[in-house]
């Protein structure tokens, strides 16, 4: 009988244990991270993220919003350069520092009616920062620009948003800045 009581004293903990664990995850928002770069694609992503997805005074948004820069270092961006290189870097260094202010900046400004926003600048590779900020933040979507490359210049190049499309561990979304078509008069 002792035996029997105590296990179903387990039970019941157990149970509630599971249901405020539930009940934690039911209110606690599903995360969507939104990679930006200073490219106006990047932006315009962020932009439809916004409208589609946060939209509306005083609402409760579906998703915690996560804006992550990846910044590149110094010395990716300078390269091999030769023996001149170690005395550019710190300027390169400071060049990239005071962009990505300017990046998180706007970010914050078109992000200023959602009240529940993570900024995060991460120097790195955009295709891997980006990954790891969806594992750290147990992101369900990831949404991303897409410069539209052709096939030649994206092999080149590479592709954050064809990279993070199979690498990612979460849903993807790649926004698409639409081109205008210039009016023909008739």
């Amino acid at each position: 009988m002792a035996t029997e009581a105590g296990e179903s004293a387990a039970a019941a903990a157990a149970a509630a244990a599971g249901e405020s664990a539930a009940a934690a995850a039911a209110t606690t928002p599903a995360v969507m991270v939104v990679g930006i770069d200073e490219s106006e694609h990047s932006f315009y992503a962020l932009e439809w993220t916004l409208s589609h997805f946060f939209s509306g005074a005083g609402a409760v948004y579906p998703y915690r919003l996560v804006v992550v820069h990846a910044k590149p270092t110094a010395t990716s961006v300078v390269g091999l350069a030769g023996p001149g290189a170690a005395e550019v870097l710190p300027f390169v260094e400071s060049d990239l520092k005071r962009s990505a202010v300017r990046v998180i900046e706007k970010a914050q400004e078109l992000c200023k009616s959602v009240s529940d926003v993570v900024y995060e600048v991460v120097e790195g590779d955009a295709r891997n920062v980006l990954c790891e900020a969806v594992e750290k933040h147990h992101a369900d979507v990831l949404a991303v620009g897409s410069h539209g490359y052709g096939a030649i210049k994206r092999a080149v190049l590479g592709s954050v948003s064809d990279y993070c499309a199979h690498h990612a561990h979460c849903t993807v979304m790649i926004v698409k800045k639409p081109k205008h078509k210039a009016k023909t008069k008739h």
